[in-house]
């Protein structure tokens, strides 16, 4: 039987969720295995019929995610009331800061005004740590007075290929606060946005319809 993948003009933009994969410093990695395994599954079928079920236990904040506006406030929209129009579909700009001098990012190389009900994809390069100490470590980040001229400039949805779209440096969030304050999703630990182009990409990131909860992986990608 043949599972091979169909060639066509979709780029994927998410890290894979592995067993023991650490995204986030300081939180657990996912435990991957099977609930019923194949072997077990063959008391329970016709003889040659056997399935897998698979069970995962994972924080929300695993491989590449997405915040909608509940992450941050109580009375935010949640992963269930996320309109698919923000999510799907998105007409997008990817605005390249590979050659920045600083961490702090605190202005971005487009006219803001042209990115009105786009999403905007922030691409640092930063992926390349993907899975290595230094990925956790000075990484690169939107400042809190770009995030509020991007809610301005009225942005539907803004995604990073960073360890975070805000500092760490201290408790404080203020992109994340402005930007889902707003109701515009967040969308961190993206990958391979440099084989996106700036402009004429269509791009979809939607997470599991889950009640009571603000963050959940999804399945990131571009359509060109």
């Amino acid at each position: 039987m043949s599972f091979g993948m169909p060639e066509g003009n979709l780029i994927d933009l998410s890290h894979t969720v592995e067993h023991g994969m650490i995204t986030y410093k300081g939180l657990p990695a996912p435990i991957i295995c099977d609930y019923l395994s194949r072997e077990a599954s063959r008391d329970r079928y016709a003889p040659g019929t056997e399935f897998q079920i698979g069970q995962i236990e994972m924080v929300a904040n695993t491989g590449t995610y997405l915040d909608s506006p509940f992450h941050r406030y109580a009375d935010g929209p949640d992963l269930s009331e996320l309109a698919l129009e923000s999510l799907a579909d998105l007409d997008c700009v990817v605005v390249r800061v590979t050659d920045r001098r600083d961490r702090a990012i605190d202005r971005l190389p487009i006219d803001l005004a042209t990115l009105k009900g786009k999403a905007l994809l922030v691409h640092t390069g930063w992926d390349t740590h993907w899975r290595t100490d230094q990925y956790f470590e000075g990484h690169p980040h939107l400042t809190g007075e770009l995030a509020k001229s991007i809610v301005e400039a009225g942005v539907t949805l803004v995604g990073i290929d960073s360890f975070n779209i805000d500092s760490t440096d201290d408790g404080t969030r203020p992109v994340h606060s402005a930007l889902l304050g707003a109701g515009i999703p967040i969308v961190e630990h993206l990958c391979g946005l440099a084989a996106v182009p700036e402009r004429g990409a269509r791009f979809s990131a939607v997470p599991v319809k889950v009640k009571g909860m603000g963050s959940f992986p999804v399945r990131a990608f571009a359509k060109l």
